[in-house]
């Protein structure tokens, strides 16, 4: 499956610095993955961060939308991956993703009805989607 994650801005604190790498790598194992970080001044621009999506299944974060338990994530990344389509996830900055890439969004996901730290929330992201992956793979690692 190809997966292209988009953010605005990189992860800046430490931990989410190593997180984002070590579920990244670990994530690159199961999916071809890429990923795109546009600079916090595109975080309202819908023409970049629609453009950096192109023409894939576009997964947008937010808060509303709607919650997977990691088998239900599993059974979401394995109907993506039988489409056959690029499925992109779309992490917004600090405030979430504009309302007009919401609704341009093919799904809204929901990783908790928690508000997290934009930095958390990546590595909470790449985490999810590696266990999510390992549950797929028949791995015993989301045990």
């Amino acid at each position: 499956m190809h997966v292209h994650i988009i953010t605005i801005g990189k992860p800046k604190l430490g931990y989410a610095q190593a997180g984002w790498a070590e579920y990244l790598k670990r994530l690159q194992h199961y999916h071809t993955v890429r990923i795109t970080h546009l600079a916090d001044k595109f975080a309202y621009d819908d023409k970049a961060l629609l453009q950096a999506a192109g023409n894939a299944f576009k997964v947008g974060l937010a808060i509303e939308g709607k919650a997977f338990d990691s088998p239900a994530l599993a059974a979401f990344l394995e109907q993506r991956a039988l489409d056959g389509q690029e499925t992109c996830f779309m992490v917004g900055g600090p405030e979430g993703l504009p309302p007009t890439i919401l609704r341009a969004c093919d799904f809204q996901w929901s990783l908790s009805p928690l508000t997290f730290p934009h930095d958390l929330a990546m590595v909470i992201l790449a985490e999810a989607l590696y266990r999510a992956s390992t549950i797929n793979a028949g791995q015993p690692y989301h045990k």
